[in-house]
Order: C-alpha cells, then structure tokens, then sequence
C-alpha cells in the first residue's frame, strides 16, 4: 500500500502549527501572569486597587487587544474550561487558606460561619431562584426550566472568597476575616452541592418525598467531605511521624504533603463528595498536626510553597476570567437584544443584594444573642461590612454557569447566551465595584482597625467566676475577690456561651492525651540518627 507523503506532510505541519500556536499562547499567558505580579507589587499601597482587580483589568485589556488584532474573531489565548477551574486553580487556593488560617479565631466563631455559610446561603439561593422566575418570565429571556432557575439561584449564591481573601487582611480584622472568609468557604462548598444535587434530581415533579431526599444528600455530602478532609490529614501526619523522612531528605516530605493535600480533593471528586470542603479541612489537620512533624527547614519551604502555589492560581483565575469575559461568540448571538442581556444582569444583581442582606442582619443578630463579650459581637459597622465584602461573585460563578448553560463552553441558544453574558457581566461589574470600595469601606467604618484587632484576637474577657465553677477549679478565690462586682450573665445566656469553652477545654485534653501521641503535632521533637537525644534513648533501652 502507497503512503501518501503529501498528506503525511500536510499532518505533520498542521500539528506543528498547532503545537506552535499553544507554545506562544503560553508564553503570553505567563508572561502577563508576571506583569500582573509586577503592577500588583507597584500597586500594593493604592487605598483602592488590589491584586485580582489588577489581573483582571489586565485581562480585559489583553482581550480587546487579541480582539482588534484578530479583527474580532477571538478574544482570549484559552477558552474558559471548568475543569481547569476546579480540578487544578481552586485546590491549592483553599487548601492554603485552610493551611494559614488562624484556627482559633475559626473555631471561636464556627456556629457562626456554619450559619451564614450554609444557613445563608439556602436563604439566598431561595431568594435568587424565586426572584428569578418572578422576573425573568416576564421578561421573556428564553426556555428555561425549573431546573435552571434553580440553579440560577446556586450560581449567584456562591460568594467569590478569592477575590475577599485579598480584599480583608486577617491581622488588622481577624474577626471579620474570619466570618467573611470562612462563610465564603462554607459557602462555596454549599454553593456547589446545591448545583450538583439540582443537576441530579428530577425536579419537575418536586413532592416531599424528593425534598426529603435533597436534604439528606445534602447533609450527607457536608459531613462525609469534611470527614475525609479530617482523615486525610491525620494519615499525612501519621506517615510523616512515624518515617521521619525528613532524616533523609526534606524533599520527600515537603512532596508528601503537597500530593496528600490534593489527593484529598481528587478522592472527594471521584466519590462525588464536595472537593473544596474536604482540602479545606485537610489544610486545617495539616497545620495543626503534619506541619510540627517534619523538619523546620520543611516547615519554611512548605508554608511558602503552599502560600506561592495559591497566590499564582488566584492571579491566574482573573486574568482567565477577564479574558473569557469578552468571548466575541456569546455577546455575537445577544448583540440583537443588548438591553434585555443588561436588563437581566441588573435584576441578577438586585437579587445578589437583597439575597445577601436576607441572612448577614438577621443572622447576625441571632449570632449576638449567644455572644457574652461586647467584643465578641458583630455590631452593625460590621454587618455591613460583611454584608458588602461577600456580595463580589467570581470564578466559582462562571464556572457554574458554563456547566449549566453551554456544552464544552459553547452554545447557540438565546436564552442560555443571555445567561452567560449576564453572569460574566456581574462578575465583572461586582469584582470591580464592590472590590474597589471595600477597602475604604472598611477604613471608614472601621477606622481603629489595629485597635480593634487586638481585642479580638486576645482570649474574650470572660469573668472566672463563671467559668471556674464548671471546670471544677475554685481554689483561686483571689482572682475571684477581683471579679465580684462583675456583672452576671443571664441562665440562657451562660448556657448558649459558655459551654464552648468547656467544650474547647475538654478538646485540649484530648488532643493532648490522645491525638498528639499518635499524630504528633506541635511539641513533637523528632529522634534524629545521631543526635544527643537518640544517644539518650539508646541508653536507657
């Protein structure tokens, strides 16, 4: 049989050309990935501008350049992909901030996280989904289903935390760093089930059956995610005790750590489980247990390591989205009704504000009622601000949307394309907009930040006279003496409060007791081959 050399050829040159074209599109994409890490450097100072504002503007300039050199027939070196979001940007983002974040700040307001994080979030995924339907069936957008209506309302829930983990700084408001942040997490995670469970039931005959059902799923995949985070942190840390690798080479455990914290997120994927809550937790085990374990060189090399990995995904996130947000195909099928697309991104954005302010006031206040300290509180300067800080939406948005409205990043249809144009329109007007005035917002309402800081990150000043009758030490009358004109709480007030208390008491001794021996942690000391310490034991055996 004949080969045909002048088809092989033409082949071989289609794939080189191919293969040319990815190269310089990476190489241009890396090379404005190191001017946005430029420009972010010049800008650190700016009262307005920060980081991901900074990448995205970048984008959208480089969109429009690729747009008049290609004479309007592409905008981007990358399609938008899903996959790449979720599979291999957002991992490291959360896992880090799970890694770095102040755990007891976390933990001191965990009810208070679950409940704007979860509790929160359906209230606003109610209040988008009816609005949408109350609206966009008057305005006559398209086909759309039950089942995209809902998963409208899960798509603008979903908080943007990337864009708020550079906005708010955990040491000058650790307090408001930790609910914005951590709700954006729980959020997240909430955000994404939700959409999951609404593609896999069949919604158009809901009864309470098939409620019961999304419920359960629901709790299941929260508690069965964060279990396997917990267990895929204690199996690094356990590894990492027992070998002591770092006797040999730091490179083996700074490698285990790394490819333990992502095989947590791709288990969760393969067992359908929420991906970002499971590396969330893991982060958190990590921290507290893995990182004492290995050598203080390791300790170095992985935070920095970790915190360089996040900081590069989320730059690369919004100078893709900024990029994507001028895809000339989508805008091209609604450039005949350009008002209706604005009118619909208008009414999203309605919804994200009233969705929002639904659940931070009145939660909030809920919050408070269980709150003994006037510095444990969140006073309304700073429901405000949470309030604000948590309306930017982001790649975890557009990211929803495609799945839900286009097939492989494309489509054809009206409806669907308006819903693709309205979302990257409110990411985009909510990431600058918002993003921009949160700075000075938190500078005007919270002007004595660092003052502030200070006490909230101090243990609460709780009189002993409460609690050391329940810890069962009442020998330190002194102190006592001193806090008898302090005034005493109510009987519901000490039973919503103080328990946590006890409750992190007791988590201390058992950590202690049982969970350092096994998994180590902070005060685990390593017996290196040679040291005066294994001499020492040498002896004694």
């Amino acid at each position: 049989m004949a080969i045909d050399l002048g088809s092989l050829m033409e082949r071989s040159l289609a794939i080189y050309t191919s293969d040319h074209k990815s190269v310089v599109s990476m190489n241009l994409f890396v090379a404005l990935l190191c001017a946005c890490i430029v420009i972010g450097h010049l800008l650190e100072e700016n009262r307005w501008m920060n980081e991901s504002i900074t990448a995205l503007a970048i984008g959208l300039g480089t969109g429009v350049v690729i747009l008049l050199t290609t004479k309007g027939k592409s905008s981007h070196l990358m399609v938008f992909s899903e996959d790449l979001f979720f599979i291999y940007l957002l991992p490291p983002i959360i896992f880090n901030a799970g890694f770095q974040v102040k755990k007891k700040q976390f933990f001191r307001n965990f009810m208070t996280i679950m409940l704007f994080g979860a509790v929160g979030t359906l209230i606003s995924f109610v209040i988008i989904s009816l609005g949408a339907i109350h609206f966009f069936k008057k305005m006559n957008i398209g086909t759309l289903k039950i089942g995209d209506y809902l998963a409208i309302g899960a798509i603008f829930a979903a908080t943007d935390s990337v864009c708020t983990l550079q906005v708010l700084n955990q040491d000058e408001t650790p307090l408001l760093y930790s609910l914005v942040f951590g709700e954006g997490v729980v959020n997240d995670a909430t955000s994404v089930v939700l959409f999951n469970a609404i593609q896999s039931f069949d919604l158009s005959h809901i009864n309470s059956s098939i409620a019961l059902q999304f419920v359960g799923n629901f709790l299941y995949l929260f508690i069965a995610s964060t279990m396997l985070g917990v267990l895929a942190g204690l199996l690094s840390a356990f590894i990492i005790k027992k070998l002591y690798m770092g006797r040999h080479s730091t490179d083996r455990e700074v490698a285990l750590m790394i490819l333990m914290a992502y095989l947590s997120y791709m288990l969760a994927e393969l067992f359908y489980l929420s991906g970002i809550l499971t590396v969330f937790f893991c982060g958190i085990v990590m921290s507290h247990y893995t990182w004492h374990n290995v050598t203080e060189s390791s300790r170095v090399t992985t935070k920095h390591a970790f915190a360089t990995l996040s900081f590069v995904a989320e730059i690369f996130i919004f100078l893709y989205v900024g990029m994507d947000a001028l895809d000339i195909e989508k805008w091209r099928v609604v450039s005949d009704s350009p008002g209706k697309s604005l009118g619909v991104s208008a009414v999203l954005l309605g919804l994200v504000l009233v969705g929002r302010a639904a659940f931070v006031f009145p939660l909030s206040f809920l919050s408070n009622l269980t709150k003994k300290s006037p510095y444990e509180k969140i006073g309304l300067k700073q429901q405000v601000t949470i309030w604000w800080a948590g309306l930017m939406r982001g790649a975890v948005s557009m990211a929803l949307a495609y799945n839900q409205f286009t097939s492989s990043g494309h489509t054809k249809l009206h409806g669907n394309a308006i819903m693709i144009t309205s979302t990257i329109t409110v990411v985009l007007f909510s990431t600058v907009v918002f993003g921009l005035m949160t700075k000075p917002l938190v500078r005007i309402l919270l002007p004595s930040s660092k003052t502030l800081s200070r006490m909230e990150s101090s243990e609460p000043c709780t009189p002993k006279s409460f609690i050391v009758p329940l810890l069962g030490n009442r020998h330190d009358s002194e102190a006592n003496h001193k806090n008898e004109n302090v005034p005493r709480p109510t009987s519901l007030r000490m039973l919503l409060s103080t328990p946590s208390h006890t409750v992190h008491h007791y988590w201390r001794k058992f950590d202690n007791s049982f969970m350092r021996p096994v998994f180590g942690g902070r005060g685990f000391v390593p017996i290196v081959p040679g040291s005066p310490l294994e001499q020492t034991v040498n002896q004694w055996q």
